[in-house]
C-alpha cells in the first residue's frame, strides 16, 4: 500500500529531506564550535556550515536567543518548503507534525491570557511551526467558557479539546494537565494515522512516537510527586500506546518515588539504562553521537552529573531520541525522514545554543556538555 502512496511528490521531496540531513553539523564542525572564543568567531564558524550567513545581518553583540530564533528560523523554511510542495497523504503527515507546536502555543496563550498578558507578546513566544490563521483570537476571550469555544471553533486541535477537555477545565491549576491530555491524544491519534500508510512509515513512526508516549509517561510521573495528582488522574494522562502499555503504565500509575519509578521500567533494556548510574568518564562530546560507535547505553552513561537527577534523565531521553531518528534514514520510500530530520534539527539547535551560551558566559568547562547528532 504504501509504494502506491509514495508518489512523485513524496519520493522528489523524500530525496530533498536527505539532502538536508547530510547538512547537519559534523563532529568536525562541533570541535570547530567549541574552539571559539567569542560569539563574532562562533558566526564566522557557522558561515562555512549549511547555516550560512544566517547571522550576518545582525548587530554584535549577538545574543544565544537570537542564534537559536535565527537557526530555528532556518528550519522552519525548510520545513515550510517541503509542506508547499507536498500532496495527500505526505501533506497530512506534515500538517500532523505541526500539532505538537500547536498544543504548546495554544497552552501558551491560554496561559497567558488568564494571566492578563499582552496577546502580541505571547505570540511572539510561540513556536513558528504551531502558528495558525485564528492563533490570536484566543485572546480577545475573557473567561475560561470564551477560551474553550474559542478553542473549539477556530483551532485544528478542536477535536482534541471536544474529546479530552471540558471548558471547567481552562484554569491554572489544570493548564498541565490539559497539555499533556492534548499530547496523549495526539500521539495515539498521529500513530494511528501512521499506521493507515503501512509499511516501513508505520513501523518507524510506531517506534519513534512509541518512545516519545513512554517519555511522557515517566516524565508525568515524576513531575506528580509532591503535587495535588491524584494517581487515578495521573494514569489517565498516559498514551495508550509505547513499549511501557499497559503493564509499564500500570505500574508508572502507583509509583511514589524515583525508585519505584525504575521498577517500572526494569523490564525494558533501553529504559533501564536511564536510570543506570554513570559507568565511566568522559562528555557526551567525546562520543560520535547516539549509535556512532558505542551502544546507546554505553552513551547514556557517560551524562554529565552535574546536571542533576531529572536534567540527567531528560538528556538520557535526548540521547536516545536522536538514535532512533538517525535510524528511520538507513530505509528509503517512507515518511518519517521527515519527521526525524525535524527533530535531528532541533536537537542541534539545542546543542549549537548550548556552545553558545558556554561562550558568552566564558563557562568553557561545559561547553562540551551538549548532544551532537553524529
Amino acid at each position: 500500500m504504501e509504494a502506491l502512496l509514495f508518489n512523485v511528490s513524496g519520493g522528489f521531496l523524500e530525496g530533498i529531506v536527505r539532502g538536508y540531513k547530510a547538512g547537519l553539523l559534523t563532529q568536525n564542525q562541533y570541535n570547530n564550535l567549541t574552539q571559539c572564543e567569542t560569539i563574532e568567531d562562533l558566526r564566522t564558524q557557522l558561515s562555512a556550515t549549511d547555516y550560512g550567513n544566517f547571522l550576518a545581518n545582525e548587530p554584535m553583540p549577538i545574543s544565544t536567543s537570537t542564534i537559536s530564533e535565527k537557526a530555528t528560523q532556518v528550519l522552519v523554511d525548510q520545513f515550510n518548503f517541503l509542506r508547499s510542495n507536498a500532496v495527500e497523504p505526505l501533506s497530512k503527515f506534515l500538517e500532523y507534525m505541526t500539532y505538537a507546536y500547536m498544543i504548546d502555543n495554544i497552552v501558551l496563550v491560554i496561559t497567558g491570557t488568564l494571566h492578563g498578558r499582552n496577546v502580541d507578546e505571547l505570540l511572539q513566544r510561540c513556536h513558528p511551526l504551531g502558528m495558525f490563521d485564528t492563533l490570536g483570537t484566543l485572546g480577545a476571550a475573557t473567561n475560561g467558557e470564551e477560551l474553550y469555544h474559542f478553542v473549539l471553533r477556530d483551532t485544528p486541535l478542536a477535536n482534541y479539546f471536544r474529546d479530552s477537555v471540558t471548558a471547567a477545565d481552562l484554569d491554572d491549576l489544570n493548564i498541565e494537565i490539559i497539555r499533556n491530555t492534548l499530547y496523549k491524544a495526539y500521539l495515539e491519534d498521529f500513530d494511528g494515522f501512521c499506521q493507515t500508510l503501512g509499511g516501513p512509515t508505520a513501523d518507524i513512526m510506531h517506534n519513534i512516537l512509541s518512545f516519545e508516549a513512554d517519555r511522557r509517561a515517566i516524565n508525568i510521573t515524576i513531575n506528580s510527586f509532591g503535587t495535588q495528582l491524584t494517581k487515578e488522574q495521573r494514569a489517565k494522562l498516559f498514551p495508550t500506546i509505547g513499549r511501557l502499555f499497559p503493564e509499564g503504565n500500570n505500574a508508572l500509575a502507583r509509583a511514589d518515588d524515583i525508585d519505584q519509578v525504575r521498577q517500572a521500567c526494569e523490564g525494558f533494556s533501553e529504559y533501564r539504562a536511564f536510570f543506570e548510574a554513570s559507568s565511566g568518564g568522559g562528555s557526551r562530546a567525546n562520543g560520535n553521537g547516539a549509535g556512532g560507535g558505542e551502544s546507546t547505553a554505553n552513551l547514556l552513561g557517560d551524562l554529565s552529573e552535574e546536571l542533576g537527577a531529572a536534567a540527567d534523565l531528560e538528556d538520557r531521553f535526548f540521547v536516545h531520541e536522536v538514535h532512533l531518528n538517525k535510524l528511520a534514514f538507513l530505509q528509503q520510500f517512507q515518511y518519517a525522514v521527515f519527521y526525524s530530520y525535524i527533530k535531528l534539527k532541533e536537537q542541534e539547535i539545542r546543542s549549537l545554543t548550548w556552545i553558545a551560551e558556554c561562550i558568552a558566559q566564558n563557562a568553557r568547562d561545559r561547553i562540551h556538555d551538549f548532544i551532537p547528532i553524529f
